[in-house]
């Protein structure tokens, strides 16, 4: 741009040099200075339209760098809010690892616990229970060491079950953890990917601009106020969200309840006329989930949700075969006839944006490196990483930084 600058004053100081040589006394007639004139004018004309095309050029340069300069601000947004996502993702790492370890510790006590019963049961054999019975003084003796014995294989099967339980838990918190790292190496690579992008527009605008070091600080604080004002927005929709899970759920009980004292009610009255009556059916239970009928966005968001568990492939774009998160949603919507930009950023820009309280399904929520589509109900269908595949989530799981309407 400062280059640019520099042509169009060149041009004018050129012009001022060129109405200094011109020799007016030489011009010995009338006609003659006519003609100085018009020479003059034409001259004027041809530089007054260089800078002109100098000037549109420097106003193009400044629409240039005013959308690098937002671009920029909404890339370090975005790796602020992907720093901080890992950094989250690390702190539950932490925490479901301390979980599983205190898990394992119990199943093991369990286990060893259940070895040393098993084993002196194996070896004192049934012939204690036999010995037992025999030496009973009498019935009421013999009930009462049977009771005994029932009780002895009623502690036993409480200790199995308890086993049980904690292996289950001890898988489910592996998985949870096996997920937890998969999310965090993915968050990671997103993490790289906007940060190659943002080094190719500062290279660019260092290029450009004049006072990159100043602009660049500028950007970086609008950018930390961005990504505070975003988590503040996420947090407040989560905690709006689970006041609503919350009346949802009173609501549904309190439907149910008073759907149980109607039937009762029914039952009884059907008792009362008829005897029993076995022809009443309940209404089938509400579901929580609202449909936003038949329209394209539907259609989209329920064609999304076909793919669901299969494989997560980073650069891919193939329903079946693999696809990241960007190339999933592009394939979705490429399926519909609709033509989006590759990358999730790019994504990002696309259709209209619209509030997250007036998503709708088939709507794009972008997440700053990463896309999912909406399908209502609080929940959006994406490619989340390369263990779990295409999978359903919860559209809060991370800070929203925008949501897209192209439909």
């Amino acid at each position: 741009m400062k280059r640019r600058c520099t042509r169009a004053a060149a041009a004018a100081l050129a012009f001022i040099c060129f109405l200094t040589v011109v020799d007016p006394v030489s011009a010995t007639t009338i006609s003659d200075l006519q003609k100085d004139v018009e020479r003059n004018r034409s001259q004027l004309d041809s530089v007054n339209k260089q800078i002109s095309g100098y000037q549109d050029e420097q106003e193009s340069v400044g629409e240039e760098i005013k959308e690098l300069d937002e671009e920029m601000v909404a890339l370090l947004t975005d790796i602020n809010l992907i720093q901080e996502a890992i950094k989250d993702k690390e702190a539950d790492i932490v925490q479901t690892q301390e979980e599983y370890d205190a898990a394992v510790e119990v199943q093991q006590e369990q286990y060893d616990s259940m070895k040393i019963r098993i084993r002196f049961m194996y070896e004192r054999g049934d012939a204690s229970y036999l010995e037992m019975f025999f030496g009973a003084s009498g019935m009421g003796d013999m009930m009462n060491k049977a009771n005994y014995v029932e009780e002895i294989y009623e502690y036993d099967r409480k200790l199995l079950e308890e086993y049980e339980a904690t292996v289950q838990q001890v898988a489910a918190l592996q998985d949870t953890l096996e997920e937890e790292k998969s999310e965090l190496e993915t968050s990671k690579t997103e993490l790289v990917e906007e940060q190659s992008y943002l080094e190719e527009v500062l290279a660019q605008k260092k290029e450009e601009y004049e006072n990159y070091d100043l602009m660049l600080t500028k950007a970086k604080q609008e950018a930390a106020v961005y990504t505070t004002k975003i988590k503040q927005e996420t947090a407040q929709i989560k905690k709006l969200e689970e006041e609503e899970r919350k009346r949802r759920e009173e609501e549904e009980r309190k439907r149910q309840e008073e759907e149980r004292l109607r039937q009762e009610a029914l039952l009884a009255s059907q008792d009362d006329e008829n005897g029993a009556s076995d022809s009443y059916e309940a209404p089938a239970a509400s579901t929580g989930h609202k449909s936003s009928g038949g329209g394209k966005g539907q259609q989209i968001a329920d064609f999304a949700c076909k793919y669901i568990g299969c494989p997560y492939r980073a650069g891919g774009t193939s329903l079946t075969d693999g696809a990241d998160c960007s190339g999933f949603v592009m394939a979705v919507y490429q399926a519909f006839g609709y033509s989006l930009p590759r990358t999730s950023y790019a994504q990002s820009n696309v259709g209209r944006e619209v509030s997250y309280s007036d998503a709708q399904p088939g709507d794009i929520i972008y997440y700053g490196g990463h896309v999912g589509i909406y399908i209502g109900g609080g929940q959006i269908v994406h490619a989340s990483t390369e263990r779990t595949g295409i999978k359903i989530t919860a559209a809060t799981y991370r800070s929203i930084i925008t949501v897209r309407r192209v439909v």
